[in-house]
């Protein structure tokens, strides 16, 4: 291997090592606790280290909501799959369930995907290949229930309504005795022709 090899292998781990290390700290200790200080600590390296790799914390937030999305995606895809041998209502209260289930089980993770500034550019040709993936899994599942609707615009409002429903469920705003109830009836609402 040559040197070259090897400085940019070592350079992908410093890097893959800040991003674990950031979302381990925010899990943990919530988005606020995790500064450049505090991860230079963690990752046994200078705070110039971190600097060669991240302009700064909105960049770190971009690169874990990254690899959330690659996840989410991963998620979306295996309860497709699941949902699929029935009729396309059942495949989306799968998606549905799966996206839920997501949230709730990563939130500092879900907060840098959707809550925290980034400079991620949503819904475009530019955005990247994971968040393409994930938005590609919805829409899968929602081609089939559009109808004469634009197929992409359903499956914005049907995403709007899931992180909706998610926000405002961890935000303790809505009942929590009825959460299952809400996502029937959502489900039950986009199923709808």
């Amino acid at each position: 291997m040559s040197i070259h090899a090897r400085r940019e292998r070592e350079r992908t781990q410093r890097h893959e090592l800040i991003v674990t290390a950031a979302r381990e700290l925010a899990e943990a200790e919530g988005w606020e606790a995790v500064t450049t200080r505090r991860l230079a600590d963690r990752i046994e390296y200078s705070q110039p280290v971190l600097y060669s790799h991240f302009s700064g914390k909105d960049a770190i937030v971009a690169a874990v909501a990254v690899r959330g999305f690659a996840e989410l995606a991963g998620a979306l895809a295996a309860a497709r799959g699941a949902g699929e041998a029935g009729e396309p209502g059942a495949a989306l209260a799968a998606v549905a369930r799966a996206y839920v289930d997501f949230a709730h089980a990563n939130p500092a993770l879900y907060d840098a995907m959707f809550s925290l500034a980034t400079d991620l550019p949503f819904g475009g040709p530019d955005a990247p290949e994971a968040l393409r993936e994930a938005f590609g899994q919805l829409l899968g599942v929602f081609v089939p229930l559009a109808g004469d609707r634009d197929a992409e615009t359903f499956t914005e409002v049907g995403w709007s309504a899931l992180h909706g429903l998610v926000t405002l469920t961890r935000g303790g705003r809505l009942r929590p005795d009825l959460a299952e109830r809400r996502l029937t009836i959502l489900v039950d609402q986009l199923s709808r022709p």
